[in-house]
């Protein structure tokens, strides 16, 4: 299960209450399990927190914004990009005006990408007889 630190943990609890409104509108469908898929929001993942994150798909969903692109922002994400790597976690960013502009689009996107990266369960080996138990 990724997780961080208590004070990783305080500042996820409250990033919740102050998401972004393009992370709102994303929130309200992925909380939805689109193709059963289950997201938490402002997920804490060491000393970062991610915007959304799919444990089954290993998949972490930044919602990029305005503030990702001024000062040590672009930065600060290569860094935390490396990091979760490194844990096996692929972040797939999506522009916040993507959100905006076409959010079933974005959902069918990260729904999509996340459903790449979940492997099937290894098979037993075991098949039923196509002809069915004799006995």
């Amino acid at each position: 299960m990724l997780s961080g630190d208590v004070e990783t943990i305080r500042r996820a609890r409250k990033l919740r209450r102050a998401m972004s409104l393009p992370e709102i509108l994303l929130w309200q469908e992925l909380r939805k399990r689109p193709a059963g898929l289950k997201f938490r929001r402002q997920q804490a993942a060491r000393r970062y927190v991610a915007d959304f994150y799919c444990h089954a798909a290993k998949l972490a969903v930044e919602v990029d914004g305005a503030a990702h692109d001024r000062g040590n922002g672009p930065q600060w994400d290569q860094e935390r990009d490396l990091k979760l790597s490194a844990e096996g976690v692929v972040v797939l960013r999506v522009a916040a005006r993507d959100v905006l502009d076409n959010l079933n689009g974005t959902v069918e996107y990260i729904v999509t990408q996340a459903g790449r990266m979940i492997t099937s369960p290894p098979s037993s080996g075991w098949s039923p007889s196509p002809q069915g138990e004799e006995l």
